[in-house]
């Protein structure tokens, strides 16, 4: 395994990223992403037609690659936002060993975990335990493993799909604040990804853990995922844990949907130790697809993965 590969993620910020920052700071996070929720689910004709029209030209959206390519069609701009690809738009890898990217976006760092610690930018790094929420027991499974975060452009596909198969097991929603993630606020605010709020998906895969964070941001009205439907906006502060055992405990196949961003945010994927290497050639600020391959399970004596199916049914009583 490569595990002196450094920690690559974005450069030191600059008094511009600190005074763009200063804005996130005073505003009302949650009150504008409600506003936004609504907005975002307006079936008014001309309201949706004259919104995603704009966006489409605005960040010179790509509809070629989608389901449904009339941007008039869509139900509401959420609909449009959240649109489906079609199914040869991101084929996977022939190596059944491959990790993949979770989504379309850009590379914001990537590397090993070091003393449970994710690096977020250059000078600026956040716990594993406080991205999971302060559960000390489920960081420690990721103690020197390999962590990858990628951040969703608005212009980006907005669903998050399985980047290796596995069986879900727990899901736990994080509160906080909604701090936009775009490459400024990434290096400017502390441990950004650690205080904003957060759907944590947790599978069993056939080498180890695997988690899926899903952190959102201002605008960023609602999580969902396709066991629990809308995850966010929750009412109360607390954080909640849902466990999966049994027939619960559902399994997907790599590159299978997981989950969505109802408007933009960032995805951070992670492994635990002695499982996979990311590729060395990647870097910060790398555009990547879904299904891209990022990295390979690793095997210190060279044996094959062991076969997903009957790991599975091992672990599903």
């Amino acid at each position: 395994m490569n595990t002196s590969t450094p920690v690559r993620a974005a450069g030191e910020a600059t008094l511009t990223d600190k005074l763009k920052s200063l804005p996130f700071y005073v505003l009302p996070h949650h009150a504008i992403s409600r506003v936004v929720h609504a907005a975002a689910r307006w079936r008014t004709p001309w309201w949706k037609n004259a919104l995603t029209g704009w966006f489409v030209r605005q960040y010179k959206v790509d509809l070629s690659e989608a389901v449904e390519t009339d941007p008039r069609a869509y139900p509401n701009f959420n609909a449009f936002f959240t649109r489906a690809l079609r199914p040869d738009a991101r084929p996977l890898p022939e190596d059944a060993e491959a990790i993949v990217s979770p989504a379309d976006g850009t590379i914001s760092a990537i590397g090993p975990i070091e003393d449970g610690t994710l690096v977020q930018a250059k000078g600026r790094t956040f716990t594993v335990r406080e991205l999971l929420g302060g559960d000390e027991t489920l960081a420690s499974r990721f103690q020197g493993g390999q962590f990858a975060t990628v951040y969703l452009s608005p212009a980006d596909y907005h669903r998050v799909h399985m980047p290796a198969a596995g069986r879900l097991r727990e899901m736990i929603h994080v509160p906080g604040r909604l701090f936009g993630v775009a490459a400024f606020s990434v290096r400017a605010i502390d441990r950004l990804f650690a205080r904003n709020e957060r759907m944590v998906a947790v599978f069993d895969t056939a080498r180890g853990p695997m988690a899926v964070v899903m952190v959102g941001a201002i605008n960023v009205s609602s999580i969902e995922t396709v066991w629990a439907g809308e995850v966010t906006p929750p009412r109360g502060r607390q954080i909640r844990r849902w466990f999966y055992r049994g027939s619960d405990a559902r399994s997907f196949q790599r590159g299978a949907e997981l989950g969505r961003f109802n408007m933009g945010s960032t995805a951070i994927v992670l492994f635990g130790p002695e499982q996979m290497d990311w590729l060395p050639e990647l870097m910060a600020d790398q555009k990547v697809r879904m299904g891209q391959a990022l990295g390979h399970y690793a095997s210190s004596d060279g044996s094959k993965v062991v076969q997903l199916d009957a790991y599975l049914k091992s672990r599903s009583q």
